[in-house]
């Protein structure tokens, strides 16, 4: 399929699932994940109408982003893989929203790299709630603490929580991981006297599942650009 027939299906499953609940499609941001996609491809998906791109790496998402500057491209782009505080300098005011944040450690050194640059850094909270040791983030039980630490940060802007479901094949096996992030970000919400305006969930197995659920943003890679290449 070409990247124009997978865009097309994608927005139809958006739009048919939030009709089906009552939302409405704006409501929800699709983030097209660039990892390991050719420039030419994220322009194709570009001249198809994407408007935000996501990327796992530094290393490769700077250069890319260079490429389609120079090309004339304009894309928001959204970080959302593990990101290094090491590498954390490059990350800022480069992108608009880093949904990776998993520690407080990363968090003040986002702030200070944001007040280098004189700019307000956009970030969500990584939350871990399947408690599996190869996944990043806060435990539901570390969440609450670390937001008020985290949201005390003059150069940071907290828009919400992030989750990364165990991979299931079968979309309902991510639905519990889903309505507790909603929970807990009401919980959080509460406790802080606050609203989160984003709630990143759901990917190419499982983002209509991630939408009933309340997401705003759904992070689309395979659906979009098929299988990655090695």
């Amino acid at each position: 399929m070409s990247i124009r027939a997978r865009l097309d299906l994608v927005r139809k499953r958006i739009t048919q699932t939030c009709l089906k609940i009552g939302r409405s499609p704006e409501d929800v941001q699709l983030i097209a994940v660039t990892k390991t996609v050719g420039v030419d491809r994220v322009i194709e998906a570009v001249e198809e109408g994407i408007k935000i791109a996501g990327e796992n790496k530094i290393q490769e998402a700077l250069p890319k982003m260079e490429e389609l500057e120079k090309k004339g491209y304009s894309l928001e782009w959204h970080f959302i893989g593990k990101l290094q505080r090491n590498k954390a300098r490059f990350a800022v005011g480069r992108f608009s929203l880093i949904h990776s944040v998993d520690s407080v450690g990363l968090a003040e050194e986002i702030s200070r790299q944001a007040e280098k640059k004189r700019v307000l850094q956009s970030i969500l909270m990584e939350v871990n709630l399947s408690g599996e040791i190869s996944k990043e983030g806060f435990s539901p039980e570390e969440a609450l603490l670390a937001m008020e630490r985290m949201s005390q940060l003059k150069w940071l802007k907290v828009m919400g929580l992030m989750t990364i479901p165990p991979f299931s094949l079968n979309p309902e096996g991510s639905r519990l991981f889903f309505k507790s992030l909603k929970t807990l970000g009401k919980r959080m919400a509460g406790r802080l006297e606050r609203s989160f305006e984003v709630y990143s969930m759901g990917m190419s197995n499982d983002f209509e599942v991630a939408i009933e659920e309340g997401a705003t943003h759904v992070r689309i890679g395979r659906a979009l650009f098929g299988e990655r290449e090695p």
